[in-house]
């Protein structure tokens, strides 16, 4: 089984990209999704432990979280500590259960692919992206966003150009969504066609 990352900046139309490889029959893990889910868990304990305050009816409120955590390196660094073992245990699940079912592709979508070193667990990334000046208009839509927050949220990311540099694929969205869906599917074509891997533990 073909083990793809896909991965792209903020605004970029990732999780579109994501629904439209699932459309397509792919099989595809959701580390944003995964993340969610474990805040619900009672094992999401463990932030409310190192970040007081942030859990509301035994659900941890991002919103909060982000307050606490993402301004303070140091910080984001123990939340990262408690999240990312848990989102691996959930996304080696699902490989394992894509593999017993005989898939040839499966795709994890994980934002900060690069940022975290998780290309190193995949058999070749997929970056979305899109031109700097479409990313801005699309980011500053977003109810929440402003100026200062999409910039400090670029500056976390690996930037657009490294990524695509260190892509297998790039999937532009820039057009249409027709021409994305066209993308989507001449690529799912060309995995489908190449020869397997073997299995992927972490």
């Amino acid at each position: 089984m073909i083990v793809a990352g896909l991965t792209g900046s903020i605004a970029m139309g990732k999780s579109t990209v994501a629904q439209m490889f699932a459309a397509l029959g792919a099989p595809v893990f959701d580390a944003d999704a995964a993340v969610r889910e474990f805040y619900r868990t009672p094992e999401a304990g463990a932030v409310e432990a190192a970040f007081p305050g942030v859990a509301v009816g035994g659900e941890i409120d991002r919103t909060r979280l982000a307050e606490a955590a993402l301004a303070d390196p140091e910080a984001l660094k123990r939340l990262e500590a408690i999240v990312h073992p848990e989102v691996a245990r959930r996304r080696i699940a699902f490989l394992k259960a894509a593999t017993s079912a005989g898939r040839r592709l499966a795709l994890v979508d994980v934002p900060l692919l690069f940022e975290t070193g998780g290309e190193k667990s995949v058999d070749l990334v997929v970056v979305v992206s899109a031109s700097a000046a479409i990313q801005r208009a699309r980011a500053l839509k977003r109810p929440g966003m402003n100026e200062a927050k999409f910039e400090a949220i670029l500056a976390r990311q690996t930037p657009d150009a490294e990524k695509r540099r260190r892509a297998h694929f790039i999937i532009d969205t820039s057009g249409e969504l027709a021409a994305t869906r066209a993308q989507v599917a001449s690529l799912m074509r060309a995995l489908a066609a190449a020869p397997g891997h073997g299995g992927h533990d972490a």
